[in-house]
């Protein structure tokens, strides 16, 4: 069984359309720019690294798992003003997420969970390749512990 596996970030261009909007325009897709002000806090689903102090974040929600299942969801994410789409290597972790406490959950092919389970982030390479040994898992989501805003979306390599 292939454990290997592969982070996929969100797409720059599905924000492109968000970037010029004013404060008004941005309230009406329930979004908003925040400015980072500590480190690190603010992690981007587009480049997969933290936001530096001082930069510019756009808060809104997103349907991270836009599905024909019990499981559809959104939930919040933030996009760095200036990110570029983060294409990780085979079994490659972003660095964001080693200081963090992670929810894994782990879908199969009809978008229903088939497990789940919590990880620091220095665990989450075995933890992934440990539902990865589970043939009925086809990707898994990860979510941040505390506040429960999705993060990333893995398959296997």
């Amino acid at each position: 069984m292939v454990t290997d596996f592969q982070f996929i970030a969100l797409e720059k261009n599905e924000f492109d359309s968000f970037m010029d909007l004013n404060d008004e325009e941005l309230s009406l897709h329930k979004a908003k720019w925040m400015t980072v002000d500590e480190e690190p806090g603010y992690p981007c689903r587009v480049s997969l690294e933290d936001a530096k102090i001082g930069e510019r974040v756009l808060f809104l929600p997103y349907w991270h798992h836009d599905v024909d299942s019990a499981y559809k969801a959104i939930g919040t994410v933030l996009v760095r003003e200036f990110s570029q789409t983060s294409k990780l290597g085979v079994n490659q972790v972003p660095k964001m997420l080693n200081h963090r406490l992670l929810s894994v959950k782990a879908y199969d092919s009809s978008n229903m969970m088939v497990a789940h389970d919590i990880s620091k982030g220095t665990e989450l390479e075995l933890k992934l390749k440990k539902q990865f040994q589970n043939s009925k898992v086809n990707y898994i989501h990860l979510h941040y512990a505390g506040p429960g805003c999705f993060c990333s979306a893995v398959y296997r390599a």
